[in-house]
This record gives structure tokens, C-alpha cells and sequence, in this order.
């Protein structure tokens, strides 16, 4: 449970007691440090968050980078943020408290604690529960707006699949990379002045990172990424699951090197291999076998009324009625007439918010209403198997992979483009 709650915190840089580390006061009164859009981030919000991810920093042995650069690495993060809500308001995108509770729900069960325990537990911690609800409500608010902007739109080619595969096979095919980088995002329109100082300030983080400097600190101080405060750590990842620029570059480091500084369409970049492992083995995947009642949200069907239609179905089932006659019944899917059976399904072969709800759920096992870009949603899993991927479920497993790699860079490009539409004036940088 400890563990679970410092990495919650950490990723969502929540609130904290006042530490010793926190920003020095400069004068009694707030006031404010940056205006997004029609809103403003006042120092005091910029304090309190910045006390969270100091003392979480400080429990885990973190070299910090200095106050005000630390400092102005939050205060650009909360304003990257700032500029997804207010994107994600005027577009009509809400996580309502229903949805909410829901995913607070998930959280407690996964830590085998009831709500009441697990609030309880937050609160020990030193972390108030309001603010936790709104972090988690901002972060399902940011995931739905990428899923609704960046991941619906992704198109992958079949000639794209079939240069996967070649590599594949050529390169022998499932070693596993762990990489840590620094982006310095440029603007969309950058001058040749603004390139020039972005890429002077690349070459200052990579000549540290070459002289034996902590990368970790050096993403927190210089990095653009939203995993900088994290140390920018990527993760294991084959090389098909990194972005281009990445994947291009990884197998050509040594263990604890650092690559050069890169440049791509969203500003700098500098790579450094943390690890490798693996090699060739027989492929296998997991297959489920799973049905689902399905109601669209359109003009005339809302978020709302389609979530209340599926709770008193979903109550009926739980009640003893049959699944597949309900789906007949009610579902708007293809699948209606079979009950809402989709036979089975590989990775990747739904939309990721109904694969996640779906991988989640056991055998037998009944989902709640969960929400993705089609509608609503009833699942249920009826059974699951191992099976070696054919030449066709190969092509499968390459899509996805593409897409994983296609959405880190589209992610990207996308926050870049909205940063530079969104007004913003950071007042730390004009001191």
C-alpha cells in the first residue's frame, strides 16, 4: 500500500504538508504566476504542488535540481495542464462524480481496502482526500481528451505492418529496451532564434549528462516530457513500441550511454540506454473471449442517460436475467443479434478504454458501465486462453505495436500545438 501511494503521488504530483524544501516565502499575500487561458495559477497552488513532488523526491533519495528550476518545471507542467482542462471544458469533455466514484472505487479495491479505509489511508498519509479526488478527476479528464484527440486518429498502413515485420525479422525480434530521456519541447512556429537558444540549452544538459551528472535530476531541471519528474524513464520497451527517433538510436548505445542531441518536429531530444534484455522465443497472446451491450451517446442519447439505461440492465443481469437476451434487447452494436458476443479478441483489437475495463475483469465476471469513443458499455468475459500468434495475429500484434509508437509522437505534437494556441503568460519568466 505505501509503495502504491508514493507512485500515485509522485505521478500525480499531489499535495502535501509543508516540508522544509517548500518554495521560500517571498511576501505574505498570493499572487499570481501564470494566466492560461481565462484562468490563472496563483503561487500558493504552484507551493502546494511543488511540496508534494519535493517530498516524494526527498523519500526516494532523488539528487534535486535547484529551487527555482524545479520551480519553473512545475509551474509549466501545471500550466500544461491547465491548458487540457480548459481545452477539455470548452469542448464539452466531463468526468462526472458518478464516473468519479467509480474509478475511486477500482483504486480502494485494488489496494484490498474499502473507500472508507482507503481515504483513510490517504488522509494518514498526509494527503487530503478533496484534492485527491480532483488529481484523479484532472487525470481520467486528460486520458479521455488523448484517447478523444490523438488515439481515435491514429491510422495505421499495412505497408507500415509490413515494415514491422521485416525489421522484426531481420533484427531477431523481442529484445526489450530501457530508456530515459530529456525533451525540450519548441514551439510549433519557433523562430531561428528561439531554435538556437532551445539547442544551446540542449547541449548544457547533454555536456552534464556526459560529465556524470544524475539523468534523473537533469530531466527533472531540463525536460519538456510530462514523465520528467519521473526521470523521464520510458520504461522496458521493445524497439517497436518506441518512438521512431528512439528506436532508431537505442540499439546503437551501450548500456549507460547518452546519445547525442536529436532533433525532431516537437524540439531536442537527448536518449540514454538505462538497459537491455531479452531475445529470440516462440510468441504467444492472450485471447478473450468476451460479450458486451453497447448504448451510443449521440444528439439525442446523453453521457448521462446512456450510463442510467445500462445501470438498470446491468441490474437486471446481476438479478438473474440472461446477459445475451438483454443485449438483444437493448444493445445498438452489430453483435446484438448474437447476444453481444465478440468471439475472441486479441490485443489491440478494441478501443483501449474497453480492453482495459475487459483485461480487469475475471471470467464470469461482470464490468460496471465503463465508458469509450463508441458509447457505453456492459462487459462480460467468458473465458480466456493462450495462443501462439499466427502470420494474421501477427499483423495484429504489429498494428498495435505501430500505434504505440505513432501515439507517443502524435501525443506530443498534440500538447506542442495546444500549448502554442492557448494563451499563456508566465509571470516566473518575466522575473
Amino acid at each position: 500500500m505505501t509503495r502504491f501511494l508514493t507512485a500515485l503521488c509522485l505521478l500525480l504530483s499531489l499535495f502535501a504538508l509543508p516540508t522544509k524544501t517548500v518554495l521560500a516565502e517571498t511576501q505574505d499575500a498570493d499572487f499570481i504566476v501564470a494566466v492560461v487561458g481565462d484562468g490563472v495559477i496563483t503561487h500558493n497552488e504552484l507551493k502546494s504542488r511543488l511540496a508534494g513532488v519535493l517530498r516524494q523526491l526527498e523519500k526516494q533519495g532523488t539528487p534535486l535540481p535547484p529551487q527555482d528550476v524545479l520551480e519553473r518545471q512545475m509551474l509549466e507542467r501545471m500550466i500544461m495542464e491547465r491548458a487540457q482542462f480548459s481545452y477539455a471544458k470548452e469542448s464539452g469533455l466531463r468526468i462526472d462524480d458518478a464516473q468519479l466514484e467509480q474509478a475511486l472505487g477500482r483504486i480502494a479495491a485494488g489496494n484490498n481496502l474499502s473507500p472508507a479505509q482507503f481515504r483513510s489511508a490517504l488522509e494518514k498519509d498526509g494527503v487530503s482526500y478533496a484534492q485527491f479526488r480532483e488529481e484523479i478527476r484532472g487525470e481520467m479528464t486528460m486520458a479521455r481528451l488523448r484517447e478523444r484527440e490523438v488515439e481515435s486518429k491514429l491510422v495505421v498502413s499495412e505497408g507500415e505492418i509490413d515494415n514491422y515485420l521485416a525489421n522484426q525479422t531481420a533484427s531477431g525480434g523481442n529484445e526489450e529496451y530501457q530508456l530515459a530521456h530529456i525533451l525540450l519541447r519548441a514551439p510549433e512556429s519557433a523562430s531561428p532564434e528561439q531554435l538556437q537558444k532551445l539547442r544551446l540549452r540542449g547541449e548544457q544538459a547533454l555536456a552534464k549528462a556526459r560529465g556524470g551528472d544524475n539523468f534523473a535530476e537533469l530531466t527533472a531541471a531540463y525536460s519538456d516530457a510530462p514523465d520528467a519528474l519521473q526521470g523521464g524513464n520510458l520504461g522496458w520497451r521493445p524497439l517497436s513500441r518506441l518512438p521512431q527517433l528512439y528506436a532508431e538510436i537505442a540499439g546503437r548505445l551501450g548500456e549507460g550511454q547518452v546519445s547525442d542531441l536529436l532533433r525532431s518536429s516537437a524540439g531536442f531530444h537527448i536518449v540514454k540506454l538505462l538497459g537491455k534484455r531479452g531475445g529470440n522465443g516462440p510468441v504467444s497472446i492472450q485471447q478473450t473471449h468476451a460479450r458486451h451491450i453497447l448504448i451510443r451517446v449521440n444528439e439525442v442519447t446523453s453521457e448521462s442517460e446512456a450510463k442510467h439505461k445500462l445501470d438498470i440492465v446491468r441490474e437486471r443481469i446481476v438479478n438473474g436475467q440472461d446477459f445475451a437476451e438483454q443485449a438483444r434487447l437493448y444493445s445498438q452494436d452489430g453483435s446484438a443479434a448474437k447476444g453481444g458476443d465478440l468471439g475472441w479478441l486479441n490485443p489491440g483489437d478494441t478501443v483501449p478504454e474497453f480492453e482495459r475495463a475487459m483485461n480487469a475483469l475475471k471470467p464470469g465476471e461482470l464490468s460496471e458501465v465503463v465508458q469509450s469513443p463508441f458509447g457505453m458499455h456492459l462487459i462480460q468475459v467468458i473465458e480466456r486462453r493462450e495462443k501462439d500468434v499466427s502470420a494474421e495475429r501477427q499483423r495484429t500484434v504489429a498494428r498495435q505495436a505501430i500505434r504505440e509508437r505513432k501515439l507517443d509522437e502524435a501525443y506530443q505534437d498534440w500538447l506542442r500545438q495546444l500549448r502554442d494556441r492557448t494563451y499563456v503568460e508566465n509571470r516566473l519568466e518575466q522575473q
